[in-house]
């Protein structure tokens, strides 16, 4: 009997002893504490059948293969590492505290990866065979953006404006000296990073070459920020080209190393086109651009000469009466210089298709309704392409297998849910996590021949004996079109009673490239939203038409009309809501950040009756103050759409908010800048409205780092204050 008591009384404590979420772990528990187990960093040694990660410590490369029956082992260590930089450059001071998380194989021997020491920072090619320095290029620890040559004897970098190549000798050659700081070389930040941008220079495959872009902002409106952080605020300028404005002139370059000249390729046309889809063809000749036209929505794929800069040919064009988004460089064939994959909407699902360099098509590769989510490898004969691609209608990602002669598709993966996957280099193994609504996380080895899967990892619930999660489901609502059907997630209250009747705090984003609902582990949901749940809240989000993972058409509904069709999806989320009774149909919320704070203002002005909380951050208050590339994407010029922008502002609306309002803007916005939000609170003080405002002074369009507690403490504290 005692011990029975005892066990009683042992069980009640471990009951508890789970507690609620507390604000800072709700803000990065999900990544942190709580993350399910997983392998870190993990990469497949290329023309092997061996998988390289990091240990729990950080310090170690681990390796398994398929040889060793995918028992583990040590690989590499950060000692490793160390002592091999140290016999190389015996003058400086290297000391690792973690083996370098962003390490990416080269080849079968050979990882690449970013060192720093006291002189400054290298960047690595390191044989893993005779554990020694490959080839190594050292920099000041001011550069920026630096990019290895693929022969590894040299990189580019940025001195500011400014592109340098440094050699492994250490001899630095100037490429570009503007002194004008409106003229912006070899930067990722052109066209605002829209259009898949990431890179800002790209070596020819051979190494001899550097094509950069050269970008001409002189042109573009200064726009003021406050640095608040000095006695003395102090502005700081940056170029912001507004809709309707003028916008950056881009061009682009290649530089010869050898003989040290540049030529610029004649992109011809007007001047504030957009430079796409940047490409090297595998034999150095030639580079691909896809020219896109202000408008946006007639793009040129053109191949010009690297050595003349003339434009031999156009491929192909595409047009389309809403928008055309490029977002892809091509992707040559294996051993090929003349056939290469091109991803594109066109035919209403992003998708595949094989092309020649005279603009042939060879094979649409698509495959259903399956968007292209990313693209992976070959196999060893180049016969298939693998890619993940997406599944019921959205909220699943699968990965797929294609004949690129036959265009035959052959999903490889099963199971409804999210799989993360990474392909072997010769095609023939896949590295998959998978996880869905009830599994946090299961990683093994698919043999994608047999579709045989070997299991390394299976994570626990990483919440259990620390807190219940609330109740989380899925649930289908039918879009304001009456036939399209759209994907929801629902959390209720912690202890949740059928008979009571609870706040609603529906989240949204809504705007294109975003997808919230997704069939993974905690539905898609940030830990703040299960917070938000155990503080007795029903957690509602739905991805409206206009979001993303469901094809053109699913999105192109926003073209010109910002807003509209959104919100009227999300009253069909409302009507759904008010159907549960368990909500409190007079207690209902909304909160969002950026397109999501413009969604956000949106549904408090237009549907005042039904919200009466809203917390909007870094919002979008009036798209004539939104920058070209975005805004003009979905919105035209102002004046060439005045009536789709009247109806899509809020800060003219300003006059009919009834509730209450909190507008939260980081002062060094440089995304959604701060008179957005500046705009409306002086329209709400023309109309008599009260409104509540809070600015974090140091932060961007984001608030990142510590703050983001205050920032979730003060969204919680507000809902907390005026809906329960």
């Amino acid at each position: 009997m005692k011990k029975l008591l005892l066990l009683f009384l042992l069980t009640g404590m471990v009951a508890t002893a789970q507690q609620n979420l507390t604000i800072e772990q709700a803000t990065y528990g999900q990544y942190q504490a709580y993350a399910p187990k997983s392998l870190t960093a993990p990469q497949w040694r290329t023309d092997t059948k061996t998988i390289t990660y990091l240990d729990n410590t950080y310090s170690k490369l681990m390796s398994r293969s398929e040889e060793s029956n995918w028992e583990e082992t040590t690989f590499l260590t950060k000692q490793d590492l160390t002592t091999a930089l140290k016999a190389k450059f015996p003058s400086d001071y290297f000391s690792f505290q973690i083996f370098p998380y962003r390490y990416e194989w080269k080849d079968k021997n050979t990882i690449s990866f970013e060192a720093t020491g006291t002189n400054g920072t290298y960047l690595v090619l390191f044989d893993v065979e005779k554990k020694e320095v490959k080839h190594a290029v050292s920099f000041s620890k001011d550069a920026a953006q630096q990019t290895m040559a693929p022969n590894g004897t040299k990189a580019a970098w940025l001195n500011e404006n400014n592109i340098v190549i440094t050699d492994e000798n250490g001899n630095n050659t100037n490429v570009t000296n503007d002194t004008d700081k409106g003229i912006v070389n070899g930067s990722d930040y052109v066209h605002r990073q829209e259009f898949g941008i990431n890179k800002g220079m790209w070596w020819s495959p051979d190494s001899n070459m550097l094509l950069y872009y050269r970008k001409d902002e002189t042109m573009v409106a200064n726009y003021p920020l406050v640095n608040f952080g000095e006695r003395i605020a102090k502005e700081n300028d940056i170029r912001y080209p507004m809709a309707g404005m003028k916008s950056e002139e881009v061009t682009l370059v290649v530089y010869n190393v050898a003989s040290k000249t540049k030529t610029t390729l004649k992109t011809e046309g007007p001047k504030e086109q957009f430079l796409t889809c940047v490409t090297w063809s595998p034999d150095n000749k030639y580079v691909f651009v896809g020219v896109l036209n202000r408008e946006q929505n007639h793009l040129k794929l053109n191949r010009y000469e690297a050595a003349t800069g003339n434009l031999v040919n156009t491929l192909f064009e595409e047009q389309a009466s809403t928008y055309v988004e490029p977002l892809h460089n091509l992707t040559f064939l294996p051993n090929s210089n003349d056939k290469f994959l091109y991803r594109t909407e066109k035919d209403g699902y992003e998708q595949l298709y094989v092309y020649n360099t005279d603009g042939k098509l060879i094979k649409n590769l698509g495959y259903n309704d399956v968007v292209v989510m990313e693209l992976l490898n070959f196999d060893a004969k180049g016969k298939t392409v693998f890619y993940v691609g997406t599944a019921n209608n959205g909220l699943d990602r699968q990965l797929y297998q294609v004949n690129l002669k036959s265009g035959k598709t052959t999903q490889i993966t099963n199971g409804s849910g999210t799989h993360s996957v990474m392909v072997s280099s010769d095609g023939s193994l896949a590295l998959d996590s998978f996880s869905n609504t009830t599994t946090p996380n299961d990683v093994s080895i698919i043999a994608t021949a047999s579709k045989k899967a070997t299991s390394l990892l299976k994570s626990d619930n990483p919440y259990t004996g620390v807190t219940e999660l609330p109740k989380m489901e899925l649930v289908t609502i039918t879009a304001a079109d009456g036939k399209t059907p759209l994907n929801g997630r629902l959390i209720y209250p912690g202890n949740f009673d059928a008979n009571k009747q609870y706040p609603v705090m529906v989240y949204v984003y809504g705007g294109p490239h975003a997808q919230l609902v997704t069939n993974d582990w905690l539905g898609g949901a940030s830990l703040f939203d299960y917070y938000m749940a155990q503080q007795g809240y029903v957690v509602f989000t739905l991805d409206n038409r206009g979001s993303d993972a469901r094809g053109r058409d699913f999105e192109h509904v926003i073209h010109r009309n910002l807003g509209q069709n959104e919100m009227a999806d999300q009253m069909k989320g409302v009507e759904f809501l008010k159907s549960k009774s368990f909500v409190n149909q007079d207690k209902i919320g909304v909160y969002g950040w950026s397109f999501g704070g413009f969604m956000s203002t949106s549904l408090m002005l237009n549907h005042g009756d039904t919200f009466k909380v809203g917390v909007a951050g870094g919002p979008v208050c009036d798209w004539q103050y939104y920058e070209v590339m975005y805004g003009e994407r979905y919105m035209d010029m102002p004046q060439e759409n005045p009536e789709g922008y009247e109806k899509a502002s809020v800060v003219n609306k300003a006059s009919k908010l009834n509730g209450r309002l909190l507008m939260i803007h980081g002062a060094q916005d440089n995304v959604v800048v701060q008179q957005h939000s500046m705009q409306f609170i002086n329209a709400c003080i023309t109309a008599g409205k009260q409104v509540d405002y809070f600015l974090y002074p140091t932060h961007e369009h984001n608030v990142r780092g510590k703050d983001r507690i205050h920032l979730n403490h003060k969204i919680a504290d507000y809902f907390d204050t005026h809906l329960k």
